[in-house]
């Protein structure tokens, strides 16, 4: 292929950023002595690992993309296949890399993708081909005709779609957009069997329950708010975490009081009494080993009294 006059498709001076590890780095060589004997400036960033090469490549142009210079600057970076130079400079915000092994796959790049950094293969290309997808690269205009049209003008659709793309792309990266937090999987797992699943607690009022598994024991357990269970215990000890709402957790036997809220984890030894108030509605997991049972060591009324007593204490 005959070289072409690389301002002819240009609409501004253009600057090379190149760089190449030691399988590229004698085919990079070659190309900077055919850009710089076409007056175009070069930033020779010389050889190292093909990811430091693609990496600093990739970021001084999209640098420069950013500042919005006078000056097109566009790379030029060699590995042993070109791939993974290509890979570590496409990281950054607005650059768009391509490995071409020839001139069709050079035009199409430049046409469709608007491609600002050539990635070429030292172990595969021969310094003549090579040439000549550089010389392509240079010369090819964004929208222009290629190989994939046909060798035609695209059509005034594709054309606006090729532009939407670009500046969608020139988006990706730019943007401070807040990190979802993962699911809660226990609450996935709750709200996918659904509320008609949750069984009422005979002997608390105010509170529901759904068997997640038997054996170990798990399950999703609601309390209205205000409720309150009274005095109790179990033969099993019990996790929990608290998913929605606030609750308090009086040990008695240990002398201790716990208030809880979304995310907090309690662990309650087998045999240990304690009562419970909750203070909205709350959800909470729990987990225990062994057979549900539930020992009450006083009434509603009492726990209430307890409580209250408690208060005033407190005021």
């Amino acid at each position: 292929m005959a070289q072409q006059d690389h301002t002819s498709a240009a609409t501004r001076p253009v600057k090379i950023i190149a760089g190449a590890d030691s399988f590229g780095s004698s085919l990079k060589d070659a190309l900077v002595t055919q850009l710089r004997s076409l007056n175009i400036e070069v930033e020779d960033l010389g050889t190292s690992k093909y990811y430091n090469a693609g990496e600093e490549v990739g970021r001084r142009v999209s640098q420069a993309a950013k500042n919005g210079s006078s000056v097109e600057t566009r790379g030029l970076v060699a590995c042993g296949t070109g791939v993974g130079v290509s890979i570590f400079a496409n990281k950054f915000p607005g650059v768009y890399a391509a490995t071409c092994l020839n001139t069709d796959e050079a035009q199409n790049a430049r046409s469709i993708n608007n491609c600002n950094v050539l990635a070429v293969s030292g172990m595969s290309t021969s310094p003549e081909t090579a040439s000549e997808i550089l010389t392509t690269f240079l010369n090819t205009p964004f929208k222009s005709p290629c190989p994939a049209s046909g060798s035609k003008p695209w059509p005034e659709d594709l054309e606006s779609f090729l532009d939407g793309s670009v500046q969608e792309m020139s988006k990706i990266g730019n943007e401070n957009v807040p990190v979802a937090e993962p699911p809660c999987f226990i609450c996935s797992l709750a709200k996918s069997r659904g509320d008609k699943e949750f069984t009422p607690v005979d002997v608390m009022p105010g509170g529901s329950m759904k068997i997640l598994r038997e054996t170990p024991t798990s399950a999703i357990v609601r309390f209205k708010a205000g409720s309150v269970e009274p005095a109790h215990h179990h033969t099993f000890g019990h996790d929990l975490v608290v998913t929605q709402g606030s609750k308090c957790v009086w040990n008695l036997t240990k002398g201790e009081k716990y208030d809880l809220g979304v995310g907090d984890y309690l662990f309650t030894p087998a045999g240990d009494v304690h009562r419970v108030k909750y203070f909205e509605d709350t959800e909470f997991f729990i987990k225990w080993d062994g057979h549900w049972d539930l020992f009450l060591d006083e009434d509603v009324a009492a726990a209430n009294s307890a409580i209250d007593d408690e208060k005033k204490q407190g005021a």
